[in-house]
């Protein structure tokens, strides 16, 4: 069974990750108009994957704990 801290750490994965697929999807269409657009959301997304790795750290650290 799941604990309240497994289920959040999965649904904000999750959210994560949909919004980094989202944000990829802006990138790759029309509708960028300019490289600093680019640069901004490009950052945005290495944010989202710094997020998912802390949280892949922590879960270790913890789990180390247990």
């Amino acid at each position: 069974m799941l604990t309240t801290n497994d289920l959040f750490e999965r649904e904000l994965k999750k959210l994560l990750v949909a919004e980094i697929e989202r944000l990829q999807a802006l990138i790759s269409g029309p509708n960028i108009s300019d490289y600093a657009q680019y640069r901004y959301y490009v950052g945005a997304i290495q944010g989202l994957l710094a997020a998912i790795e802390r949280c892949d750290e922590t879960c270790s650290i913890v789990d180390q704990t247990r």
